[in-house]
């Protein structure tokens, strides 16, 4: 206990700052409260993102924590991740390429009791990154418009979760974060004819929480196979963050600025949604798995900036479905001969509809692919840990807009420390 309340407090203390970073560059991440996370961990992501109804001893599961109840009696889970990307962004004839990356997911699992199991970490909810300028001839065709946006920021969770066995069957558990982060955004409008320019930025800090609750039934077919059914729900609610826009007209002439300044109290929401899932599993060599998730953000309101006012406003955001499927291979878990027999072979693929409008049409679908493996570390005292490597490919499209086509890699680490287990001397 003393080891897991010590390696709890070093997570809180060195791990929120390095997630307060943006790992996007996607022009899409200005809108709503940016580009929505990949809220799995190593084995997810090479899987498509599916999880709902996983549930393994020697893995960490995050998408539904009544899987935790499964966590190996004498095991210590320590899981991280990161990931590096290149995006293709085109519009028109143009193209451009652009690089990000950072720290994806830190967490860590244990049977705190007998059928309970406890996991905390830290895990994105939103990421926001983008810096581009636009520009365009008004009606007069004598005047170009040149647009600066920039914007940076996005939501994190401190999470601690517990996962209950209730029967042989039947399991359920909950996730409890802390929800913090924020963001800045900004825009500069100047014009070639003109004298003036206008800047508007637009700013939140959020400090909330966030739950979510999980249930998995698993129904044996035979001795070798058997079918897990899971359900996730999340209950939206108001973040009591306040946003902040600042409206700064320049005249260059005389170097004189006028500045306005607007607060909506209360200003920002996360919605209530829920997922379920079905996975099969046949004889610890093969498990495939199908989710579906519905967020209902449709029922939000949210800031924007129009009129010369600056309020909550209906109509800018839309509910949001999600589908992922996925499958593992093992070649021969039950082997001693061989490392190459225990690696583990993924495949996935997720497809995702936009969950904000943009200038009144839908914002761009979400189509990814990807295969993984996990190569199993094996030393002289630990056989049970794994290297998770992924690809994925997404590509974002809406009519009339920018095209993102992205090459990802994921590279994940879990350590499967025998820290409870009791020694024998004969």
């Amino acid at each position: 206990m003393n080891k897991f309340i010590g390696c709890l407090v070093l997570y809180a203390l060195t791990t929120m700052a390095a997630f307060a970073q943006s790992s996007t560059n996607s022009p899409y991440s200005q809108f709503g409260l940016g580009d929505l996370a990949d809220e799995g961990v190593g084995f997810n992501k090479g899987m498509g993102g599916v999880g709902y109804g996983f549930r393994k001893g020697n893995e960490v599961n995050p998408l539904n924590p009544a899987s935790y109840s499964a966590i190996d009696s004498v095991t210590m889970i320590f899981d991280g991740g990161l990931s590096g990307q290149i995006t293709n962004f085109k519009e028109g004839g143009r193209k451009l390429n652009a690089k990000s990356g950072g720290f994806d997911y830190i967490m860590g699992a244990l049977r705190l009791f007998p059928r309970v199991g406890l996991t905390f970490g830290v895990r994105p909810y939103t990421n926001i990154g983008y810096d581009y300028t636009s520009s365009q001839r008004l009606e007069d065709m004598s005047t170009k418009m040149t647009s600066t946006y920039d914007g940076d920021g996005g939501l994190n969770q401190l999470f601690l979760g517990a996962g209950f066995q209730l029967m042989k069957s039947l399991s359920v558990g909950f996730n409890a974060a802390y929800l913090w982060g924020g963001f800045d955004r900004g825009v500069i409008m100047v014009g070639s004819t003109d004298i003036n320019s206008l800047a508007k930025t637009y700013e939140t800090s959020v400090s909330s929480y966030k739950l979510d609750f999980g249930i998995q039934y698993t129904q044996p077919i035979n001795a070798k196979d058997d079918i897990t059914l899971g359900a996730v729900f999340s209950p939206g609610h108001k973040l009591n963050a306040d946003t902040y826009s600042r409206i700064v007209t320049t005249n260059v002439n005389v170097i004189k600025s006028d500045t306005t300044m607007f607060t909506i109290a209360n200003a920002l929401s996360i919605p209530t949604s829920f997922g379920v899932g079905v996975a099969y599993s046949h004889d610890q060599k093969l498990r495939v798995g199908a989710d579906f998730k519905f967020q209902k953000w449709g029922s939000l309101d949210f800031p924007s900036f129009e009129n010369n006012a600056y309020a909550l406003r209906s109509g800018l955001l839309k509910d949001s479905y999600k589908f992922n499927v996925g499958a593992e291979w093992i070649p021969n878990p039950r082997s001693t001969r061989s490392a190459f027999h225990h690696v583990r072979y993924r495949v996935g693929a997720g497809y995702t509809t936009p969950y904000y409008y943009i200038n009144g049409q839908d914002g761009p679908k979400d189509l990814q692919l990807s295969l993984g493996v996990g190569i199993p570390i094996i030393n002289a005292y630990n056989n049970r840990s794994f290297l998770n490597v992924s690809a994925q490919w997404q590509h974002r499209s809406a009519e009339n807009l920018i095209t993102e086509n992205t090459f990802r890699l994921n590279i994940g680490i879990t350590f499967n420390e025998r820290w409870f287990s009791k020694m024998k001397i004969e």
